[in-house]
């Protein structure tokens, strides 16, 4: 299950090929991670220039929660993989079999709870990119934006992984509160890394 620690080519030959796992789950993590990392590159290149001498202690505690954030993400790919498991078993056991309902209903919960967590972290490395592209070097604000686009791709990616489950839920109480709270985050989040894409994007105008 250690994915990431293959190169670029083995991980991405695996994601194309018929295999189950890495899928869009364990892809939006690595892509997550990747955008945290663009904006944590921001932090390296401010930290001990006089010029944001000002900001440094706010920026070196940024960039000590964006290592935090990464190595989660990247932990989450695996660990993406590992919870989709159960639910692939299930899906295996005879349509006849009475506890089948109960069984495929507990992996299907257990399938939505990385992907809401990857979204958390996102929502989380937005935050903190918001921080860099506005008061990182000038030098490199381009990778605060790139960064941004990525973790609203994961974001956005990791939440399809969510709502193919819950529409499966008997429980729909539960599924809309998962919905719900999934919603939520894309609102306030997608909307945040495009003011962070177009402030980005000014620059250069």
């Amino acid at each position: 299950m250690e994915f990431t620690k293959r190169s670029c080519e083995e991980f991405v030959e695996v994601l194309a090929s018929n295999a189950p796992v890495p899928g869009g789950g364990g892809a939006a993590a690595l892509v997550g991670a990747i955008g945290t990392a663009l904006g944590n590159m921001v932090g390296s290149l401010t930290v001990g220039k006089k010029k944001y001498a000002d900001v440094e202690e706010e920026i070196i505690a940024l960039k000590a929660k964006s290592d935090a954030l990464q190595r989660k993400l990247l932990d989450l790919v695996a660990q993406d993989a590992v919870c989709f498991e159960p639910l692939a078993r299930a899906y295996g056991i005879p349509k006849d079999d009475p506890a089948r309902p109960q069984v495929l209903e507990e992996a299907t919960l257990v399938a939505c709870s990385v992907p809401m967590e990857i979204m958390e972290t996102c929502c989380e490395a937005i935050d903190v990119i918001r921080v860099f592209a506005e008061k990182g070097s000038r030098l490199a604000v381009s990778d605060a934006g790139c960064g941004a686009a990525c973790c609203k791709a994961s974001l956005m990616s990791a939440s399809l992984n969510v709502f193919i489950n819950t529409k499966s839920l008997r429980d729909r109480a539960k599924a809309e509160e998962i919905n719900s709270k999934a919603n939520a985050m894309l609102t306030k989040y997608c909307a945040m890394a495009d003011e962070i894409f177009a402030a980005v994007r000014a620059n250069f105008n």
